[in-house]
């Protein structure tokens, strides 16, 4: 099992181009950014999902966009594969999005991952004009129209929420048939969205979560990667998911200045080498 770092790219924490440089020169191999376009003022969608969660962090309306911090890391780093962990694509147009896509993992030399999501905070989706209740729908209708836009020369889509005739969009994905499409989610129907038009699984750190790897290799007739998006930093923990299968962990480093962010580091490369030092003995 592999370890990567997930971020909150902020104006007020390391740059994504300087991030990126250290988490290489590090050894990690994976970078992935959170989005929010904004956060509506209301807060009435509660944080976690549950009443009497945690006050919202500053760093969720504050973040850079991730397909111009993508361009910032990939454009400072020679292998770094960087991405967005998740990328809320129900509130993007898809057209645009498979447009960028394309465009980082081309000029990258195919370094980009597309982490995929619906998001939870109905606010931010209304002010999209997105219906939380169709979000599901929607983010399946997006994610097939990019394929088609990136596999063919000559795409048409047709669907509840996308429609479009004969389209041409160049340059294609470098890697093919297209980047890397990672499907966040713990909800009861995320496997069927992996299983239909997921390379990954990348569920958030929690309950449940190992005996459902066992489930979807079970179900799943092609090799679909696990990446458990989260966990704290334990060997112990990280074991467990090790044993169940999980091929990546990634860890949240916090939005701050170089100190904070390096001793993060230190404490998940710690946990790292504890992992496998004991797997080793």
């Amino acid at each position: 099992m592999d370890a990567g770092i997930a971020y909150f790219p902020t104006h007020d924490g390391l740059g994504p181009a300087e991030i990126a440089r250290l988490v290489e020169e590090r050894g990690h191999r994976w970078l992935l950014w959170a989005e929010h376009t904004h956060i509506p003022a209301s807060r009435e969608s509660p944080w976690g999902g549950s009443e009497g969660a945690p006050p919202l962090p500053r760093k969720y309306a504050r973040t850079y966009d991730p397909f111009v911090a993508s361009a910032y890391a990939l454009s400072a780093t020679r292998a770094l594969r960087v991405g967005t962990g998740i990328a809320l694509i129900p509130q993007r147009d898809p057209i645009v999005t498979a447009k960028e896509v394309a465009s980082l993992d081309h000029l990258s030399g195919g370094r980009f991952e597309l982490g995929v999501g619906a998001g939870w905070n109905r606010e931010e989706m209304a002010h999209h004009g997105v219906d939380p209740r169709t979000r599901m729908r929607r983010m399946r209708e997006h994610v097939l129209a990019m394929k088609e836009i990136w596999t063919r020369h000559e795409a048409t889509f047709h669907g509840e929420f996308v429609n479009f005739d004969r389209v041409w969009s160049d340059p294609k994905p470098l890697q093919r048939p297209h980047p890397p499409i990672l499907v966040g989610g713990n909800g009861p129907t995320v496997l069927d969205r992996v299983l239909e038009y997921g390379d990954a699984w990348m569920p958030n750190h929690g309950p449940g979560i190992a005996k459902r790897i066992g489930e979807l290799r079970e179900r799943a007739e092609r090799p679909i990667e696990v990446i458990v998006m989260g966990p704290e930093p334990e060997p112990s923990l990280l074991a467990k998911y090790e044993e169940a299968g999980a091929d990546r962990v990634l860890f949240w480093l916090p939005s701050g200045r170089r100190s904070i962010v390096e001793a993060e580091l230190d404490r998940v490369e710690r946990a790292m080498f504890e992992l496998h030092d004991v797997g080793l003995g």
